[in-house]
């Protein structure tokens, strides 16, 4: 397990969708600031509704009452991707993230939709995510880690620099 190997965090998604007893357990071996519900949800007709393997298979689950669950059993953490504005970057689901952070008493990484500093800005003042997470605008040099670091400070955001 990679908790024993040193990890300090693991991300669970599928696998507490399949069986949700697991979210229990990990948090009770290893306390709950160790595991993270990664949560892949698209809203249709108005719905958050909850998916499987990368957000390609639909669950029967609502987005908000699973990430109430998830919380109860045990969960650290949410990372909440929104499959509707992953890879568009066009923004994080900012009215979604802002509803999951009243929802819960733990907290919200925000991921899918980054493609400006405005979005990441957005996400923690609108959204009221606890984190924010991106990937191709790094990768590709779009936004320079520095420039987003001090644009966030700018906006009274606590960051490392």
């Amino acid at each position: 397990m990679l908790l024993k190997c040193g990890a300090d965090k693991v991300s669970i998604n599928s696998s507490a969708i399949k069986r949700p007893e697991l979210v229990n357990e990990l948090a009770d071996k290893f306390g709950s600031q160790c595991v993270v519900v990664a949560i892949d949800a698209k809203q249709i007709d108005g719905e958050w509704i909850v998916h499987l393997a990368g957000g390609t298979i639909p669950t029967k689950l609502n987005l908000f009452n699973w990430a109430k669950e998830v919380e109860k059993r045990g969960a650290g953490e949410i990372l909440f991707t929104s499959m509707n504005n992953d890879g568009t970057k066009a923004g994080f689901a900012n009215e979604a993230l802002a509803k999951l952070s009243v929802t819960l008493n733990i907290p919200i990484i925000a991921s899918g939709g980054a493609g400006t500093v405005q979005h990441f800005v957005d996400t923690f003042q609108i959204g009221k995510s606890d984190a924010a997470l991106a990937a191709s605008v790094f990768h590709f040099g779009e936004i320079p880690i520095l420039a987003l670091k001090q644009e966030l400070k700018r906006n009274h955001i606590p960051v490392r620099i």
